[in-house]
């Protein structure tokens, strides 16, 4: 997709540099691609924080590592 952004020439030079991107389309991408992983990490986070993740009561570690080594 091409896309015409006003952006700061600063803002720019720094994406350039701390991401390391050959030129402006790939340091724009590479920024890009990390805020949204960062994102999607952080709105998981509120989601677990939100609903913790439970066990059953009959979880069992030691169960669990049995079924690992006999599916192998």
């Amino acid at each position: 997709m091409k896309v015409t952004a006003i952006l700061p020439d600063e803002l720019v030079r720094d994406v350039q540099t701390m991401s390391g991107g050959k030129n402006i389309t790939e340091s724009l991408h590479l920024a890009l691609t990390e805020w949204l992983k960062i994102t999607r990490i952080k709105k998981l986070n509120e989601k677990v924080a939100r609903s913790p993740l439970s066990f059953n009561d009959s979880y069992s570690a030691a169960e669990v590592r049995k079924l690992n080594r006999k599916s192998r």
